[in-house]
């Protein structure tokens, strides 16, 4: 079974995309992504973003399987998000997706979203060990998983309990007048900043609460105080040094999130750690996570940029691991939830 074909489709907030996975082996990664529709707005409107699913799904898909060289006959099965993201995009995914499913006779697998940025990491890395640790970070999502087996067996270990890391980026992008999405902005001033210019508070890594809540995140508190800052700077009428205020910004959350990855793999005698979301394609986190891995003696997979971002072929991989491991195909009246819990893998 490992050398199925699997069509995975990806509908969960702006981008629509559809890859073509055999076994471990991507055959195609095609992405159409309505940002720049949003830009404007300063954030994804999810009607916009539906639209955009619904003009771009037959070309996406269309264009994955030709680029593998192949049709929907070829393909052994189908996966698709499910969940969790923007309602109306979910649907527009699923929909395309059981539809399809439903006239060429194929197997469809609805998948959990987050899952799957743990699974393409196989793409590249090769077989998850067992007992490996994830971290997830997106605009949406800041979670520690326990891995025990990608197919049927994930814990949550930590999540966030307010904002996710890349909502701070993007809120403090705004006070600084940078576009949407802010975070690739934020990541090139850092580069040229000094991290310890500005103090940045570290949400959940001291006192009560930081034993209360050893792997969970808090990142409100970050960009409150570094609005706090600039507005008491603007008030008095001084400079803003863009590039302090962006650097201290990025080695604070990355050294969180760093630091409580390695606490998790130490917690569960972890080796490995699973990068993944959009967000992981930060150069200041990247860098963090790969020094405290080599402190610690853990192996650190973060994947090529183009696999960091919500993609078509991570939701081909977890498909193609479900399949692997005998996972009945999903029913094909599975519903979509926006909320999808971290535990459930496939509808």
């Amino acid at each position: 079974m490992s050398n199925q074909i699997i069509l995975g489709i990806e509908s969960t907030c702006d981008e629509t995309a559809a890859a073509v996975v055999q076994g471990k082996t991507l055959l195609a990664n095609v992405v159409a992504s309505s940002m720049d529709e949003h830009a404007r707005y300063g954030g994804v409107i999810p009607e916009i973003a539906s639209r955009a699913h619904a003009q771009s799904f037959v070309p996406v898909v269309s264009k994955a399987l030709a680029d593998a060289n192949m049709t929907i006959d070829d393909v052994d099965a189908i996966a698709v998000s499910a969940g969790p993201g923007l309602a109306g995009c979910l649907a527009v995914g699923v929909s395309g997706a059981k539809a399809l499913a439903w006239s060429a006779n194929k197997p469809i697998y609805g998948i959990n979203h987050v899952i799957g940025h743990v699974a393409v990491t196989q793409l590249q890395f090769g077989d998850l060990p067992a007992n490996t640790m994830a971290l997830i970070v997106s605009g949406g999502h800041t979670s520690l998983l326990h891995v025990n087996d990608i197919a049927r067996d994930v814990e949550v270990v930590g999540t966030t309990l307010d904002d996710a890391a890349g909502e701070c980026f993007d809120k403090v992008a705004r006070l600084l007048g940078f576009p949407y999405p802010g975070g690739p902005y934020i990541d090139r001033h850092a580069q040229h900043g000094d991290p310890h210019a500005i103090k940045v508070p570290q949400g959940l890594t001291q006192g009560r609460a930081g034993k209360e809540h050893p792997y969970d995140f808090s990142f409100s508190g970050v960009k409150t105080a570094i609005a706090r800052w600039i507005e008491e700077r603007q008030g008095s009428g001084q400079e803003i040094p863009v590039d302090d205020v962006c650097a201290s910004l990025a080695g604070s959350v990355a050294q969180v999130l760093s630091r409580k990855s390695m606490r998790g793999c130490e917690q569960f005698d972890s080796t490995t750690l699973i990068v993944g979301g959009g967000f992981s394609a930060n150069s200041q986190l990247r860098e963090a996570l790969m020094e405290v891995g080599c402190n610690h003696g853990v192996d650190v997979r973060i994947p090529q940029i183009k696999l960091c971002t919500d993609n078509g072929a991570m939701v081909a991989m977890l498909g193609s691991n479900l399949v692997e491991a005998g996972v009945a195909p999903s029913d094909m009246e599975f519903p979509i939830d926006s909320a999808m819990p971290l535990t459930k893998i496939c509808m």
